[in-house]
């Protein structure tokens, strides 16, 4: 088959579209002939020689795909040879084919079609764990969601608002923020001209968010802190604005606050079923009925890999970014 290799740490131009050994599906994995895969900042730190995949996974970038299962692993049951699916992966869904736990599977969803599902599995099970199973977001309460426009951001407004939540969001141009509001979002900050403490405490009357999705880890640490409402609960599931920052323990204590700190790559295989599980509980009959939809910037074909990472990091984007296998949809 052929897979996006790394040649060598370094800019986009070190990804090369290749010929490499087929996978072979081990015991509780199917074999997923790849349709589409969707870019994400850990590929770009992958590339960069700063993120490698843990042991035993692919070494080839992609953290998400949907295709069509080509053949059953042993000890795996549910599911058949031609089933139309997406999957949460530690690597891989840059190629043309991928082996994947049969834990991390979904369905994909009622009235989507299967190149778009590409972009489900990551930003779902992101969002879902760390707002929900992590950080307990209920109705009525306040979310802050930082870089609002992204996969991440799209998918987290959508969910939030079809709980009962409140949104607010941070994004750098007005466009970006005003296809936030479009998919629901309430409070508006433009992080290049306003101070989002500032703009949070004024819109919720000095209360606060009450959970944080943060991307940013050290840069935004103290801010988040302020920004956090009594029993407020920030997660942290980025690293864009550095990994080392210094914390205000007194004021997390004054305000009985919790922070989070999670990633899914790594994670045993065990505590990615049980997400994948949840997610296909509670946001697939979302994405189902239309309540909740993907939001694809673009598609470009999977050689292309390379213009999708640059995309990425002007930061123009919003939404996820694709890459396509010709002739597979």
């Amino acid at each position: 088959m052929k897979a996006v290799t790394i040649t060598q740490p370094g800019g986009p131009e070190v990804l090369t579209w290749t010929d490499v050994p087929d996978p072979v599906p081990g015991d509780g994995e199917v074999l997923v002939e790849v349709v589409a895969s969707a870019v994400n900042r850990a590929d770009l730190m992958q590339r960069q020689g700063f993120y490698n995949p843990p042991p035993g996974a692919s070494p080839y970038p992609g953290l998400e795909c949907s295709g069509r299962i080509v053949e059953i692993g042993p000890g795996v049951s549910g599911w058949a040879v031609g089933d139309e699916v997406c999957a949460l992966l530690a690597g891989g869904g840059y190629g043309e084919k991928v082996a994947v736990p049969a834990g991390q599977l979904l369905p994909v969803p009622e009235g989507l079609d299967l190149t778009r599902a590409a972009a489900l599995p990551e930003v779902t099970c992101t969002v879902w764990s760390n707002v929900f199973m992590i950080s307990h977001l209920r109705p009525g309460e306040t979310l802050l969601v930082h870089g609002g426009s992204s996969g991440i951001g799209t998918m987290a407004i959508q969910l939030a608002k079809a709980v009962g939540a409140k949104v607010a969001v941070t994004a750098g141009t007005k466009e970006k923020l005003d296809f936030c509001a479009e998919l629901g979002a309430d409070i508006l900050i433009n992080y290049r001209e306003q101070d989002f403490v500032e703009e949070i405490e004024r819109a919720t009357d000095g209360t606060g968010a009450d959970v944080i999705l943060d991307n940013m880890g050290a840069k935004y640490l103290d801010r988040n802190v302020r920004a956090l409402a009594v029993n407020g609960r920030l997660a942290i599931i980025g690293l864009q604005g550095g990994a080392k920052g210094e914390l205000n323990i007194g004021a997390l204590l004054t305000k009985r606050a919790a922070i989070s700190a999670t990633s899914l790559r790594a994670r045993p295989l065990g505590e990615k079923a049980a997400i994948v599980s949840a997610v296909r509980e509670h946001v697939w009959p979302l994405i189902a009925s239309g309540h909740v939809r993907p939001v694809v910037d673009r598609e470009l074909a999977m050689s292309e890999a390379a213009t999708a990472h640059q995309v990425l990091e002007g930061s123009g984007h919003i939404g996820k970014v694709l890459l396509v296998v010709p002739g597979k949809d």
